[in-house]
């Protein structure tokens, strides 16, 4: 991921698992399990990247995708998906949309 964007997300743990924010609004979450390790980026992302999402083979619902330990992490895609969070929710006011 480019450290552009890295420098600009402040890291806070909310509900037992880390977060990344900017400017006091979500932009992704990470957590992991037994078997994968769970990414969240919010609905509106998850629509936005969820075709992208499915071509990788990730499980995926409606707020979140998973990565199988045994599967390839895209970083390209983290970081398509971080830099649209960064834009979309510039003036976002609130934690969540």
């Amino acid at each position: 991921m480019g450290t552009k964007h890295i420098s600009r997300l402040e890291t806070k743990i909310g509900w037992n698992q880390p977060m990344f924010t900017s400017y006091g609004t979500f932009i992704i979450g990470f957590s992991i399990a037994r078997n994968h390790m769970a990414i969240t980026p919010e609905i509106k992302g998850m629509q936005t990247f969820h075709q992208d999402v499915a071509r990788l083979g990730y499980s995926q619902t409606e707020r979140l995708f998973r990565i199988k330990w045994d599967q390839p992490v895209d970083y390209e895609l983290l970081t398509r998906m971080i830099e649209f969070n960064i834009k979309d929710k510039e003036n976002c006011t609130t934690f969540w949309r």
